[in-house]
């Protein structure tokens, strides 16, 4: 998964004097670009909602039974792992936020058997095949 770019372009609109205010910072040198600024902006304002943060991935962690069924951040499945789950008869629904990888080399019978859905607030990183069957754009 190292060779995956596992960053996201996104669009905002910002209005002219908020732009301007940003561009006579990074003019000067307080940041190194308007992405550097926007990066830290958005850090800053997590960091200001830690509690809120902490509280929520909290209280989905409690909701999934399985070691897979929630997760935030960067997740996925090995083939190793599904073949384990297929053969302890283990089911699965994924629900998350940011990136999940499902392996190449699983296999899609087990895989189908095994993890009855896929919601990801993020990307998700698989054959096409598999986007397929679980209705991921």
């Amino acid at each position: 998964m190292a060779n995956e770019n596992l960053s996201e372009k996104v669009s905002v609109n910002i209005n002219s004097s908020t732009l301007s205010e940003i561009d006579l910072l990074v003019d000067n040198g307080y940041y190194s670009n308007r992405s550097d600024f926007i990066n830290y902006a958005l850090r800053s304002a997590l960091d200001e909602n830690r509690s809120t943060i902490e509280r929520l991935i909290e209280s989905n962690s409690k909701r999934g039974n399985e070691s897979h069924g929630w997760f935030i951040g960067v997740s996925g499945f090995t083939a190793k792992e599904i073949d384990e789950m297929y053969a302890n008869n283990e089911k699965t629904t994924v629900f998350g936020y940011g990136v999940l990888k499902i392996d190449d080399k699983c296999d899609i019978e087990k895989l189908f058997a095994v993890i009855e859905s896929i919601k990801v607030h993020g990307k998700v990183i698989c054959s096409k095949e598999i986007k397929q069957h679980y209705s991921i754009k």
